[in-house]
């Protein structure tokens, strides 16, 4: 058998492995935004001020912890600081990414909707779900986009009923729909 004629084996055999291997997909669907403040135990505003990367399960798997300095407890009370954990990760050579994992550096203003109480450490809601960015406007206003215009229906990109919410506005909102659920 010449060199090509091996070639061709070696090809048709990794076809055919490629079809043998179950395929897997995963389809999210957003929870809806007074539920995800309802399911959240803690909703926070501040400032990611350490994320450390740290093996889990026999050093089989790596998460991250997110620390991060509280400027506004708009739901429960965490403290000064709250901690929160994230699939993923680098720790030396090794990185573990998990798609649909956000990702922060030292700096990032969040308002974060966690999920989970002690003694277990939270998690975003739904992972990006639960991360609303802060930005700043021209004047230094700190922004907030909102998931959907109104507080619900489906998220259409360049729609321009959607708009950038002021933050104070955006946990007002918030805060209103935590408290009718007591």
């Amino acid at each position: 058998m010449n060199m090509w004629q091996q070639g061709g084996w070696f090809g048709l055999l990794a076809v055919a492995v490629s079809f043998t291997a179950p395929l897997q997909a995963m389809v999210v669907v957003p929870a809806e935004f007074n539920e995800m403040v309802m399911a959240s135990q803690t909703i926070v505003q501040g400032r990611i001020v350490d994320v450390r990367p740290y093996e889990t399960a026999g050093r089989k798997t790596i998460e991250s912890l997110v620390t991060v300095q509280v400027v506004d407890a708009i739901k429960g009370q965490p403290g000064a600081t709250a901690y929160f954990k994230l699939p993923g990760g680098q720790v030396g050579r090794y990185r573990r990414v998990m798609v649909g994992a956000p990702q922060f550096t030292p700096g990032d203003e969040v308002v974060l909707f966690l999920k989970g109480s002690a003694p277990a450490v939270p998690m975003p809601f739904g992972l990006t779900q639960g991360v609303y960015r802060v930005s700043r406007d021209a004047s230094g206003r700190a922004m907030v986009m909102p998931a959907v215009a109104g507080g619900s229906g489906r998220i259409v990109r360049g729609d321009p009923a959607r708009r950038a919410l002021d933050l104070a506005a955006f946990s007002s909102m918030v805060r209103t729909i935590a408290g009718a659920q007591r």
